[in-house]
């Protein structure tokens, strides 16, 4: 199954094997940013613009926890249990870009809207993308300058700090053992780093920003998806608009192959946990499910 949102104040849910809809989230009344479903698909997470984070029962769709912030809510997730939930909150209205740290399993946090950890970001740069690190011991979090920070998820410290990026970091994802994890950035390039020392392993250059960026559980391979800002859109066709999905070899930083479809940028790209499949969702209102040919898994790249 897969998640679609994005700008919308709905979350919905789809079977990825025959695109049909099983159900909705509704209770947002502000764009959603962010979706995030526990490891048994029980508990589904959702942050908006409405400044709020909420809980969902992921089979029945019944909201099951509330809590408010003063600006919107841009990155959330749970840890590799599912116990504690963490969420970045917008720098704007005057309010400072804060993560907060929730433990599902104390029912006095959730009803006293009081996180039981919230770290003050950089003042400069709020956050634009985070994920767990591997054992849930740190979030590794994307700034709007470029920069890469490590915090703690026990002490709130900044444990590691790099940049690597010259502009802003859309998108973070893990590979299947959360050993390394892959960045987007609006700089043109998506980035291969270590886990655990931040260490910068691999670039992949594009001539426009990337928006998404996801690894094969099963191959060396990466896959980008971006295109200019939307704004710019009307502008120019969908051939120089550049709105392919993108594949790389993860050793040898080259690309391999392309595939089109969408008409305007892509805002996420995500591998089935199989390897067999990726989905893409556009700035033009449509998820599409890709399923690789033979060919695909015959491929060998040749350096």
């Amino acid at each position: 199954m897969f998640w679609g949102t994005r700008k919308k104040q709905i979350v919905n849910v789809w079977y990825s094997v025959n695109g049909e809809r099983l159900g909705t989230y509704t209770g947002h009344t502000g764009a959603v940013w962010c979706v995030d479903a526990d490891w048994d698909t029980k508990h589904v997470l959702t942050g908006s613009a409405d400044n709020s984070c909420r809980l969902w029962d992921c089979e029945t769709g019944k909201q099951l926890a509330l809590l408010k912030t003063n600006s919107a809510v841009r990155t959330c997730g749970f840890d590799f249990g599912g116990n504690i939930i963490m969420f970045s909150t917008d720098k704007q209205m005057g309010y400072q870009c804060f993560v907060s740290f929730f433990d599902l399993r104390d029912p006095s946090q959730i009803d006293s809207n009081e996180p039981y950890m919230k770290i003050p970001c950089n003042a400069d740069a709020k956050i634009t993308s985070a994920v767990w690190g591997p054992l849930g011991e740190c979030i590794i979090a994307g700034h709007e300058n470029g920069e890469l920070n490590q915090y703690s998820a026990k002490s709130g410290e900044v444990m590691v700090n790099v940049k690597e990026h010259s502009r802003q970091i859309n998108d973070i994802q893990t590979s299947r053992d959360m050993t390394m994890f892959v960045t987007a950035s609006k700089d043109n390039t998506a980035k291969l780093f270590d886990s655990t020392t931040l260490e910068h392993q691999k670039t992949f250059r594009t001539e426009r920003p990337v928006n998404s960026a996801a690894l094969s559980p099963i191959y060396d391979h990466v896959v980008l998806g971006g295109g200019q800002e939307a704004m710019d859109v009307t502008t120019t066709s969908t051939r120089i608009g550049k709105f392919e999905a993108r594949f790389f070899h993860i050793a040898f930083e080259e690309e391999f192959g392309r595939v089109k479809g969408h008409f305007g940028p892509i805002n996420s790209v995500a591998f089935h946990p199989d390897g067999k499949s990726y989905s893409s969702g556009g700035e033009d209102g449509y998820v599409r499910i890709h399923y690789f040919d033979p060919q695909y898994f015959e491929f060998e790249f040749e350096a």
